[in-house]
């Protein structure tokens, strides 16, 4: 059985292929090697000679169709990802990570169809849910709060955060976009940013193509059940092979700045107390793994379903302050931890409820924070030493 991992060079990607190859599978993956080569497959003792590599524009549609020739399954994380800054810093930033990852997606689903895969896993992202609910401490997200297959809609809100209204960031993405003006059968839609969009509307292409979307917004003709979906909604995912640099997320980053302090302040964006749920890389790839192994069992048993969405993460709350103190403790320096006000730092809290994950997959992670953070922390210590 051949499986596609797309982005398979990248940082969840780089760990999934290894874990598919522990597997005795065979394993292809298409990347443009725009941000790397094979560096993070390198690192993890893999060599090319491992895996079958396809250089692809997943942009264009004729080098998608040829990089995904004799799938059986395929892994979909190929997006343009990085930092707050990287993503949100400007209406530019957004316009070019939703067009970017909209026409990557896009190309990704219909060369599917057209190639009849069988089985796609999509690395979808938390940042699909209404942004309206991300702005109280203790925001908690079930995958019924953002169901695609549902017909019923609430009016929407006026969707900015008070706190942030001369934030031009904050206005963009958190606008209302009147969208039951569209079709007030769709539930309330408020992704995060350009980013949340391209993923939401992923899944909304996956939801029709799977079959599992509202029969009324579908023509007789385009209603199609040819192939299996996994969606998985993906938390914080943090770990070795992450980005660093100016794509860098918030562990990684600060973990950097933590190794280079002095000579860099150890700067926290924002107060530090708005949370996130961390979960582990090697626990991400394990709920991934454990998607296919339920959509395969699904179309193998007498109650079979065409997709299933699932919340990937931790289900723990972590406040950026709190974080920041651990990783402080790890250097063993005495660090000044310093607050940069004036910096983006998204929405208040999002953590997942995982419980569809535990039930439906048999998956928890198994990975503690504390540990996690000391296999990263080394990590970065390696990378940060090796480029001086």
């Amino acid at each position: 059985m051949k499986t596609i991992v797309t982005g398979g060079t990248g940082f969840i990607g780089s760990h999934l292929v290894k874990a598919l190859l522990e597997r005795g599978r065979r394993v292809i993956i298409a990347s443009d090697f725009a941000h790397l080569g094979t560096e993070n497959l390198v690192d993890l003792g893999l060599t090319t000679s491992d895996i079958e590599v396809r250089k692809a524009d997943l942009r264009d549609y004729a080098q998608t169709l040829k990089a995904i020739e004799g799938a059986d399954v395929i892994f979909h994380l190929a997006a343009r990802v990085g930092s707050l800054e990287y993503l949100h810093g400007s209406e530019i930033s957004e316009l070019v990570t939703l067009q970017t990852n909209l026409l990557i997606d896009t190309n990704v689903f219909k060369a599917c169809l057209e190639k009849e895969v069988k089985e796609l896993i999509y690395a979808s992202s938390c940042a699909v849910y209404p942004m309206q609910s991300q702005f109280s401490s203790d925001a908690i997200f079930s995958e019924s709060d953002l169901d695609l297959t549902q017909s019923t809609v609430s009016s929407p809100q006026s969707l900015v955060n008070p706190a942030d209204s001369q934030n031009s960031h904050s206005r963009l993405r958190t606008q209302d976009f009147g969208l039951t003006t569209i079709d007030s059968r769709l539930p309330t839609i408020n992704p995060d940013g350009g980013y949340g969009w391209a993923k939401l509307l992923g899944e909304l292409q996956l939801s029709w193509m799977a079959g599992t979307a509202d029969s009324r917004l579908m023509t007789p003709d385009s209603r199609l059940a040819t192939i299996t979906v996994g969606i998985a909604r993906i938390f914080n995912v943090y770990g070795e092979n992450e980005p660093l640099g100016q794509r860098a997320h918030v562990v990684a980053d600060l973990i950097r700045k933590a190794i280079l302090y002095p000579k860099e302040d150890f700067v926290v964006y924002g107060d530090g107390k708005q949370s996130r749920d961390f979960l582990y890389v090697s626990d991400c790839v394990d709920a991934l793994l454990k998607l296919e192994a339920a959509l395969s069992n699904s179309t193998n048993s007498m109650n079979s379903t065409n997709s299933i969405t699932v919340n990937i993460g931790s289900s723990i709350p972590v406040p950026i302050g709190v974080l920041a103190e651990k990783i402080v403790e790890f250097s063993g320096k005495g660090i000044e931890i310093k607050h940069d006000l004036s910096k983006p730092v998204g929405p208040c809290s999002r953590t997942a409820n995982t419980e569809k994950a535990k039930t439906l997959l048999g998956w928890e992670p198994k990975v503690s924070l504390e540990e996690g953070l000391r296999r990263t922390y080394h990590w970065v210590e390696k990378k940060v030493k090796s480029s001086r």
